[in-house]
């Protein structure tokens, strides 16, 4: 029968609706399947050769002259780094900040073809170096309250370039949404003196059932109530807050256990779409003890639909158990 299950970090409900529960190979269907891709696109703007049509690089990776990684400012930015972060109010009800924040665009290479899962696992740490360095550099600016990376794999994550690249947005305020999360994260550890996310690797290494991978100092989980079909999380075994506090052997750690997740993302599911999310604490919260920075991939095989816009609750149709069983042999 259908079960419902609560997520402890955030309290958010999922329906598992076992009534309709697909088989994992059911999700591969013909709009996964991408044709070859070439390794350079003419119309490309990220591929060499066209450095002008992006803005001019923040930083760069470069040997013999040629660049392997470069970060420049999104070229159609969500924030720009002018204004300051003052909220005003208008009409004594509405409330006004100036877009202040900072959007960039990492380029993770110069082919047009080599995404994660394709590439080597140092090629995945130079990617992963660049996104600490860019967190850290932005989480330094003062009127910056968040520091978001994030990637979007095929049209229907939304992205508009197939070119492989990650997005890193700076903003001045910490959205509700994420609020939610961390006021979810404090409560637990003010009742329970521990870290949530701690807890769940106890009890996920216990059970053993929706672990799909442990190596490196990371878990790989499909969460216990995974609100779409194999979502998962990469979860450092050592507590830190933030992205940034990570230390140089755990990033080579975790850029392995992320290229291995996502190489059986590409060849168990057959490269579906999907959004990366790192979630970690406000800057200025390094070193807390209520919050545990993860890796959320949400791939995109359902769609969200009247039920779950209206009430905030996912269907899910497929057991994270079964979907951690089918990631496993792959």
């Amino acid at each position: 029968m259908p079960e419902i299950r609560q997520n402890p970090a955030t309290k958010e409900w999922v329906i598992i609706a076992t009534e309709r529960a697909k088989r994992p190979e059911d999700f591969i269907t013909a709009e996964t399947v991408k044709e070859q891709v070439p390794d350079f696109d003419e119309d490309c703007p990220f591929c060499p050769g066209h450095e002008e049509s992006t803005p001019p690089e923040i930083m760069s990776r470069r040997l013999n002259g040629n660049w392997s990684l470069r970060v420049v400012p999104n070229k159609f930015p969500a924030l720009i780094p002018e204004g300051e972060p003052v909220r005003e109010k208008e009409f004594d009800l509405f409330r006004r900040m100036d877009g202040l924040g900072q959007h960039e665009v990492i380029i993770e290479t110069p082919h047009h073809n080599a995404s994660f899962g394709q590439i080597s696992d140092e090629k995945a740490l130079e990617i992963v170096t660049a996104y600490r360095e860019r967190y850290r550099i932005l989480s330094e600016d003062k009127r910056f309250k968040l520091v978001k990376i994030f990637r979007n794999q095929g049209k229907a994550a939304g992205t508009s370039l197939e070119h492989p690249h990650s997005q890193i947005v700076a903003t001045p305020v910490v959205p509700l949404h994420i609020r939610h999360r961390l006021e979810e994260a404090t409560r637990f550890y003010d009742d329970h003196g521990q870290c949530v996310f701690c807890r769940i690797i106890e009890m996920e290494m216990k059970e053993k059932d929706r672990v799909v991978m442990e190596e490196d100092g990371f878990l790989v989980i499909e969460p216990f109530a995974a609100r779409v079909p194999f979502e998962t999380w990469i979860l450092p075994r050592e507590h830190h807050a933030t992205f940034g506090e990570t230390t140089d052997s755990e990033l080579r750690g975790f850029a392995k256990v992320l290229n291995r997740i996502l190489e059986k993302f590409l060849r168990g599911l057959h490269n579906p779409a999907y959004n990366l999310v790192f979630r970690t604490a406000p800057t200025g919260d390094e070193e807390e003890e209520y919050y545990h920075w993860h890796v959320q991939i949400i791939p995109r095989l359902t769609t969200p639909a009247g039920f779950e816009l209206g009430t905030g609750v996912y269907i899910n149709i497929t057991l994270p158990e079964v979907t951690a069983k089918f990631l496993r042999k792959v």
